[in-house]
């Protein structure tokens, strides 16, 4: 099962995932097999209960940003 936090590492780290996420977060979410309740919590951005879900504090985690590397 995978849970929310590592969804967002992977997130974090597969540049094709994240462009996915970017088109169509929903089905990428639903696909990962989140709760509805996570699902929800991050198509709202909803910092609170993600830090719950993850048991992650401020300033351990940032979402919706993608690092890009140049060569």
């Amino acid at each position: 099962m995978v849970t929310l936090l590592d969804l967002m590492r992977k997130l974090a780290s597969d540049a094709s995932l994240a462009a996915e996420y970017e088109k169509d977060p929903a089905t990428v979410l639903r696909r990962a097999g989140l709760s509805d309740q996570e699902q929800k919590a991050m198509l709202d951005k909803d910092y609170a209960s993600i830090k719950k879900f993850t048991g992650l504090a401020d300033g351990q985690f940032a979402t919706n940003h993608i690092v890009k590397a140049f060569e």
